[in-house]
């Protein structure tokens, strides 16, 4: 009926990363471009019993919402989606956009209104999945604008997509289950140490992980996947830091992004391409100015840059430091409703220490 990829890439979403039970509530956020694979995830999940409903939308909603609304309808939120986020078991999000620019001509200040309104939102989401009572996943489903940006063929780009989530292989559940099991081992490392320090090129910047646990990217969350993150301490963050691969942030574009951060908030911020998004973003509340997550990619199958966060954040050997809200279940602390991924390839000249002593040179782990 459908792709074989596809349909692999459903039973993974269903039984692996959601572990969906029958009678549960899932709603399947996203464009309608994914028709495919809504069709793939609806099927599986109404054999395993569940109830599933949908909140899709059309080409160009977005830009046209951004565009007119008022003041009032920026900070508008829907009750519906208000229900969803405080009662849904799972959701899944498909990220298939028509056009990834859509809001490049978007002021800025009118996208931090609509996050700023959604805060609560975002953190009723957060604590109920810190408390177990809600789990989601994120995935991408290939679309043309997409491999634009990958600088692909539509046909490169799925085989891309694919191949880095293992769909394309006999048995992706279990592979994944290899993944978790390696991460496992390099996490109970990781939680030991106190600092984490990264030096290399235009950067020497330290962190402070002391009390924060380490979490396993595995598939459940993101898919693909493939990283291992904790939320630093929100007071502990000090020293500059270059981010070597464009930021992007609702479709719009950072290029060279420079930071600078003191006692745990950013001092200075500046960028050669996006300033003036960059400095709106961080004035969107006082956690945007803090660091909310620490994270090191592992997915070694992806190795170029693809201007796809989803993607370029598990490149294997790099790292990625968030601005604003922190992931509960690391025991941190900072709240923001933004949550920014930057990207930062150490895979060359750059050396990560813990508690003083090397543990990554060059993009692999050396403990």
């Amino acid at each position: 009926m459908f792709d074989p990829r596809v349909e692999n890439l459903a039973r993974v979403l269903i039984h692996y990363s959601l572990r969906l039970k029958k009678n549960e509530w899932l709603v399947m956020v996203g464009p309608a471009n994914a028709e495919e694979l809504y069709k793939a995830v609806l099927v599986e999940a109404l054999k395993q019993g569940a109830n599933v409903t949908s909140r899709i939308t059309i080409p160009d909603a977005g830009y046209l919402f951004y565009r007119y609304a008022s003041g009032n309808q920026l900070r508008f939120v829907s009750p519906t989606e208000k229900l969803e986020t405080e009662q849904a078991d799972a959701m899944l999000f498909v990220w298939s956009s028509w056009n990834t620019r859509e809001f490049t001509n978007i002021d800025p200040k009118r996208l931090a209104i609509a996050q700023q309104a959604r805060k609560p939102l975002f953190e009723t989401r957060l604590q109920r999945e810190a408390a177990g009572k809600f789990r989601w996943v994120g995935t991408l489903y290939p679309t043309p604008a997409a491999a634009q940006d990958a600088e692909m063929s539509l046909i490169e780009y799925q085989e891309f997509v694919y191949g880095a989530g293992m769909v394309d292989k006999k048995d992706p559940i279990r592979e994944w289950e290899k993944v978790s099991r390696r991460q496992q081992m390099l996490i109970r490392k990781l939680n030991r140490l106190h600092t984490i320090r990264i030096v290399g090129e235009d950067t020497d910047i330290t962190f402070g992980v002391s009390g924060r646990k380490w979490v396993n990217c595995d598939g459940r969350v993101n898919f693909p996947d493939g990283e291992v993150f904790t939320s630093p301490d929100e007071t502990k963050t000090e020293g500059k830091i270059r981010y070597h691969f464009p930021a992007v942030y609702l479709g719009k574009e950072v290029l060279n992004v420079r930071l600078v951060f003191e006692k745990g908030r950013v001092v200075e911020a500046k960028a050669d391409k996006g300033a003036d998004l960059l400095r709106a973003m961080i004035k969107t509340d006082d956690g945007a100015k803090r660091v909310g997550e620490l994270s090191f990619g592992t997915n070694y199958s992806i190795q170029r840059f693809t201007k796809n966060t989803l993607f370029d954040e598990k490149i294997g050997g790099t790292m990625h430091v968030a601005l604003g809200a922190a992931l509960p279940e690391t025991g941190g602390k900072n709240k923001s409703a933004i949550h920014w991924d930057m990207v930062c390839d150490t895979r060359q000249g750059f050396t990560v220490y813990g508690d003083g002593k090397p543990i990554m040179r060059n993009g692999r782990f050396l403990i």
